[in-house]
């Protein structure tokens, strides 16, 4: 389930803070008020993180993980490595 991330339209709250996070469901409605405090929010766009390669992958990583390596000899002909 994915994160949101909301805000109070106006004001603050001692319970709440202001900005709170939530585990929310695609197919849940639009949240409207805080379940805290019960004032008007909305959801602010957040940043996200994505998965990232520390290092490139070498031929004999790729094998050893089950890929078959080809290496270009032509136009539109391989061999295996």
């Amino acid at each position: 389930m994915p994160l949101y991330e909301y805000e109070l339209c106006e004001g603050s709250c001692k319970v709440c803070g202001g900005t709170f996070t939530l585990n929310r469901s695609l197919s849940a409605a639009p949240l409207t008020h805080c379940p805290a405090c019960k004032k008007p929010v909305r959801k602010i766009i957040s940043a996200f993180t994505t998965p990232h390669k520390l290092k490139p992958l070498s031929i004999t990583d790729a094998k050893k993980a089950g890929f078959q390596v080809l290496k270009r000899i032509g136009k539109g002909e391989y061999e295996k490595q």
